[in-house]
């Protein structure tokens, strides 16, 4: 059944889904539009725009405002279903009926942006098909629910109360199944080394074999009066030196070829979340600490390289050393192969017990260590406001604490394992005492050999010194799970910021920015309610407003480090969800507040953003940036060693290092983000120098506390509270009297206040 939507039932639906919605022609009397949810991802977490929205008794949906729409009727049995997985959300109709599986008719793909439209088309969807069908279903406003647990939020919260704590799922051995995505290219050679592994096991094998014939054929028989047959002894001793060469060179070759498949691996490994953590928005790092990522891509991504290349090389020679002894002790006796069984069934029962806690709890410690890693990470890039505020104490304090907790953690796991190691190697005693007395009274009866006892008893000794080690392997398995888990997390995490499905070609850029009704919350706080700005190619636009009130967040939604909840921006009239993220930020120039400047040279900083920049393009940047004066004056010019972060350079000179950067890449877009509050009047006279060389024929917004920085601008657009209250130019905003005029005054009388405290001191 479908419908004629009426413009009432349409307010605030994007205006490029009306006509989609205005032109579905009813086959019934029709019924109000009740939700609808603007998609935007596709089937592959690309951006593509789509709608999804219920009305009547439908469920429908269209790919694009030009795609045919595809409906279905709501029935009883029917449900949808949200689910959110690392930052982007899935709805899924499923359908169930009697006597006949679940059936998942569609999936639809949102950023968390649009999570609250979303659950009021479930809420909507629900409504019709729980209503009787005489009745019309009576929707309240959806309310606000926590997009893990569903508990209710209060329109202003940032996060569920719920759910504040973080849940951490424990690891399972099943994950580091994943790692071979990694593997598979280097799949023959892992290959070629199991087939070593297999022929160095055999090759092992094969002394004790040979003792049966050296104690039945040549010892006993010396006992008792025969010559000793030395072309058998020669042979025989010839056979154990062939097997322990044979054994030692398969060995050698196994272990070398898969050492370097793991090291290929792990190398793999780094370099694949690395890349990955770069593509991520900066959502993800918002909530993150450093010392913990570095942890991840560090110590664990060594702990599996180490599990792979030892530890699960080790596993497979002894599973191989379990199975092939075990033929063979069948081989030899039946009988006393079975007696070597007796202390399986509690070793087995043992591991079962111990897994689980060893996986908690080595997840637990990696936890833990991050913290450590976090204190260092923290403290050392700010070891000069540790100093300034005299802070050494609290800090090793921290840090002691940190180590403290992670001493604790790994005590406990410890008294733990402690336990468990030594009670497998005591178990396994008692079974070769079990063979022992079980062989000796065999040989008694004459059943076997004392030969065959002998090869049995080395046997025995081998087979339960590799179960014995099988054992130990539970706890770098469960170590390495636990750092798969953390590495995956990473990986599995989806950007917030999707690159798009059918990206538009940018040659150049006008510079041309539009903002159509754009809306953003940071969680379910909103900060920026329907903004619309227009700036012109080439014009300067001031941003002023108190501090929370969106300035800075707009200026991130240009450059699409975050996306827009609602609305649009577009540059030269494209939607910049449609543009290649790398390719977009080639034409923005950003100098921000805080300037950050790499470990290297002052050349290898400002050409950052090009690096195949010539030394005359450098210098011309840098001239252009007021820089190459002091650039001169420092001891190697341009290749002056810059310490980390800039240490070493004044906040001047790395403001102008920024710039010169900008510069030369020569955007057509420029973002200043308070790029002059930060130094004294004399280094602001230079910047602001650079600065004008900077905004010459481009499209430049600019942010400033000092609002006489902005004089030069086109247009100041004064922001409150996440809202446009004012546009206009400065001789304008200020013969209004409003906003703008209660900001400068303010400043002026701080100006005045200050002058009046110099000349009294």
């Amino acid at each position: 059944m479908l419908y004629t939507p009426s413009s009432a039932d349409l307010a605030g639906c994007p205006p490029v889904w009306r006509s989609v919605l205005e032109q579905t022609r009813p086959s019934a009397t029709p019924q109000p539009v009740l939700a609808w949810l603007p998609t935007d991802l596709d089937a592959s977490l690309r951006f593509q725009e789509g709608l999804l929205w219920v009305a009547g008794g439908v469920l429908c949906w269209a790919a694009s405002p030009q795609s045919k729409v595809a409906c279905w009727t709501i029935e009883p049995g029917m449900r949808l279903l949200v689910s959110d997985h690392h930052g982007v959300e899935t709805l899924a109709l499923w359908r169930e009926r009697p006597n006949e599986p679940a059936q998942r008719l569609a999936v639809w793909h949102y950023t968390l942006g649009r999570q609250v439209q979303a659950r009021r088309v479930v809420e909507a969807f629900e409504a019709v098909r729980d209503a009787a069908p005489d009745q019309a279903p009576a929707l309240q406003p959806a309310p606000l629910q926590c997009p893990v647990c569903h508990a209710p939020m209060e329109p202003d919260d940032d996060e569920c109360a719920v759910c504040a704590r973080v849940v951490h799922t424990p690891p399972s051995v099943r994950t580091l199944l994943r790692l071979w995505r990694f593997a598979r290219p280097y799949r023959w050679q892992l290959l070629a080394g199991f087939v070593l592994t297999l022929a160095a096991t055999a090759a092992t094998l094969v002394p004790p074999y040979l003792t049966i014939p050296l104690m039945d054929d040549v010892l006993i028989p010396f006992q008792s009066g025969t010559p000793v047959d030395w072309g058998l002894v020669w042979l025989l001793l010839g056979g154990l030196l062939g097997a322990a060469l044979l054994a030692w060179g398969l060995g050698w070759a196994k272990t070398y070829i898969l050492a370097l498949v793991s090291e290929r691996i792990g190398a793999d490994l780094r370099t694949t979340t690395y890349e990955h953590l770069l593509g991520l928005s900066l959502e993800y790092f918002g909530n993150r600490r450093t010392g913990d990522l570095m942890a991840r891509i560090g110590s664990e991504t060594d702990r599996i390289n180490i599990f792979l290349s030892l530890h699960l090389l080790d596993f497979a020679t002894d599973v191989i050393m379990i199975g092939m002894t075990a033929v063979i002790l069948f081989s030899i006796s039946p009988t006393l192969a079975l007696a070597t069984l007796v202390p399986l069934p509690l070793i087995a029962w043992l591991i079962h017990v111990v897994r689980d806690r060893l996986r908690t709890g080595f997840e637990k410690i990696d936890r833990v260590w991050a913290e450590v890693t976090s204190v260092l990470a923290d403290t050392i890039p700010g070891i000069r406001v540790v100093k300034a505020f005299a802070q050494e104490g609290r800090e090793a304090q921290r840090f002691r604490d940190a180590n403290r907790h992670n001493l604790e953690v790994n005590d406990r796991l410890n008294r733990l394992w402690s336990l468990f190691s030594p009670t497998v190697s005591l178990l396994t005693e008692i079974g070769l005492l079990v063979v022992w007395g079980f062989g000796i009274w065999l040989v008694a009866r004459g059943t076997v050999t004392v030969g065959v006892l002998t090869a049995f008893l080395a046997y025995i000794g081998r087979f339960y010194t590799r179960l014995d080690s099988m054992s130990r392997i539970v706890s770098v398995t469960q170590k390495a799970a636990a750092g798969a888990k953390r590495i995956f997390d990473i990986l599995d995490h989806v950007s917030s910021v999707p690159e798009p499905a059918d990206p538009v070609p940018l040659p150049r850029l006008l510079g041309a920015i539009e903002l159509r009704h754009v809306s953003f919350r940071y969680g379910n706080r909103t900060v920026l309610h329907d903004l619309d700005l227009s700036v012109r190619p080439g014009e300067m636009i001031g941003l002023v407003g108190h501090s929370g009130s969106g300035k800075s967040t707009l200026v991130n939604l240009i450059c699409r480090f975050y996306d827009v909840a609602e609305g649009e921006i577009r540059v030269d009239g494209v939607d910049i969800r449609r543009f290649r993220l790398a390719e977009y930020r080639r034409h923005i120039g950003l100098v921000l507040q805080e300037p950050f400047l790499f470990y290297g040279t002052i050349a290898d900083n400002i050409a950052y953003g090009r690096p195949d920049a010539t030394r005359e393009e450098i210098i011309a940047a840098a001239r252009a940036a007021h820089a190459h004066d002091f650039i001169l004056r420092l001891p190697q010019g341009y290749d002056t060693l810059v310490g980390e972060r800039g240490q070493g350079l004044s906040g001047g000179e790395r403001q102008r290092i920024s710039i010169a950067r900008a510069l030369l890449i020569d955007p057509r877009i420029l973002i200043l983000d308070e790029a002059t509050s930060s130094v004294d009047t004399e280094t602001e006279k230079e910047i602001q120098k650079a600065l004008d060389n900077l905004v010459r024929g481009r499209t430049t917004i600019a942010i400033a506390h000092r609002l006489s920085t902005l004089r030069r601008a086109d247009r100041l657009v004064v922001m409150d509270k996440g809202r446009k209250v004012e546009e206009g130019t400065h001789d304008e905003l200020l013969a209004r009297q409003g906003a703008y005029w209660r900001l400068y005054q303010a400043q002026l009388r701080q100006a005045e206040a200050e002058a009046q405290r110099w000349r009294q001191a």
